[in-house]
């Protein structure tokens, strides 16, 4: 029996069981990787598996199963179960199915296929090389390893509404992670690159490569004096600030009135002529998808244009709460209820490059790896452990640790200056950044 037939079946004998609407997920996976450190294999692993997640809804009250059985013989007491929980629990107001559905659309445009499965010496070659050249660069001492990787993934969703899709996704992976000086004098540093196809993966001696000089280049950092200063983000942490941003404008966190930006929907959120889009559709990206986990096929669109917040990201239930449409950002698990979240999502490039954007700073940082999660989410106060390099007169100067940058994300966004270096490396990707006065607490 095909995914669709079995996950369409487990459904209607949710309905016979009494449940009043239902639908079903299918999450059927495979992947492969490998973990190579000093020229010996550490990890060898493979995974096959599979999980079928039923969620049933009598009246309001609703219950989640999920199973790894995919025995059809099981499914009429797995939906009995499921309706007697849900017969138990508190009414949800705002809960149920999509209040609309679009119907499946066909994922090939979407190039999210790679038909090219690796075996397991390509990926111990892989790995290999990329170690192999990050110890060749002068003064790297030691190696965390590297990872090859590649995973399959396939989605079916079936509901009760009449809504039944399914798509394929694969994924290739590459990292190094490089060790530099000596005793407590070591640092590290990584590069990476994960991608739909295999043709578009990131070189791997240039992987391993950049992880070492990266390494080598944080040798004998200093800690900063305490200033206020402009600080440029890279683009390996520059995209966390939009991570920030998606907290605020989720359905869910405005709902609960626990955003800081609850207020801004219309408003000015982001500096003048900044532009954050969100595009499910697009090709072979990272996050797209044909629907999202309620079996809408969501568009692309721009979050904040000119500055100005247009939307929420909402899935049914949170739209219902706020009075408004889902927005197609439904994302969901075999073992939980959907919840909102974005799909791929970048802020457009500017027009400057980041050497321009560093110019005229006379005293300035540059910050290449933040720590820790010291964010408010109700007031928006931002402060988190940095590392990175001085920036003087325009350049770059001496390497910097155990630091902290703080501010107020209100504010950061405001004072905010996209470079033009905008690359599509995770799902959630920004060009470097620029931002006018943040505090940095040092000696």
């Amino acid at each position: 029996m095909s995914d669709a037939s079995l996950i369409a079946e487990l459904v209607a004998c949710a309905k016979r069981a009494g449940a009043d609407s239902a639908d079903a997920l299918h999450v059927q996976n495979a992947s492969l990787s490998v973990s190579r450190r000093l020229g010996r294999i550490e990890q060898l692993e493979r995974s096959e598996g599979f999980d079928i997640g039923l969620r049933v809804f009598v009246g309001r009250r609703q219950a989640i199963v999920s199973t790894t059985a995919a025995d059809p013989a099981g499914f009429a007491a797995l939906a009995e179960r499921a309706v007697a929980m849900a017969k138990v629990v508190p009414e949800d107001p705002f809960g149920g199915l999509a209040d609309q559905f679009d119907p499946p659309r066909d994922g090939g445009p979407l190039d999210l296929e790679d038909p090219t499965e690796p075996t397991a010496e390509d990926l111990i070659a892989r790995a290999a090389t990329a170690e192999e050249a990050a110890l060749a660069v002068a003064g790297v001492t030691n190696s965390e390893g590297a990872d090859a990787s590649w995973g399959r993934i396939r989605i079916t969703l079936a509901t009760s509404a009449g809504f039944l899709g399914q798509y394929v996704r694969t994924s290739h992976g590459l990292s190094c992670t490089a060790l530099a000086g000596q005793g407590t004098a070591m640092e590290r540093d990584y590069d990476w690159s994960s991608v739909v196809h295999l043709s578009d993966l990131g070189d791997a001696a240039t992987i391993g490569r950049q992880a070492a000089e990266r390494a080598v280049a944080r040798l004998n950092p200093v800690r900063a004096k305490t200033a206020r200063i402009p600080v440029v983000f890279d683009p390996r942490v520059s995209s966390s600030l939009l991570g920030h941003l998606l907290g605020a404008i989720n359905g869910a966190s405005v709902a609960r009135g626990t955003s800081f930006l609850a207020d801004s929907l219309g408003q000015q959120a982001l500096a003048k002529g900044l532009t954050v889009r969100d595009d499910p559709t697009r090709r072979r990206g990272l996050r797209s998808r044909p629907f999202d986990g309620e079996g809408m096929a969501g568009t692309p669109r721009a979050i904040v244009e000119d500055g100005v917040l247009t939307t929420w990201i909402l899935d049914w239930r949170s739209a219902r709460q706020l009075g408004m449409a889902s927005t197609g950002h439904a994302s969901r698990g075999t073992g939980g209820p959907p919840g909102p979240a974005a799909s791929n999502l970048w802020l457009e490039p500017g027009t400057h490059t980041p050497t321009d954007l560093m110019s005229d700073i006379t005293e300035g940082l540059y910050v290449t790896d933040l720590i820790g999660m010291g964010i408010n989410g109700v007031t928006g106060d931002y402060s988190r452990g940095a590392a990175g390099f001085m920036i003087r007169n325009g350049t770059l100067a001496e390497p910097v640790s155990e630091i902290t940058i703080a501010g107020n994300l209100r504010d950061i966004f405001l004072n905010l200056t996209a470079a033009n270096d905008l690359e599509f490396r995770r799902g959630t990707d920004a060009p470097t950044i620029r931002i006018e006065g943040l505090t940095l607490a040092g000696a």
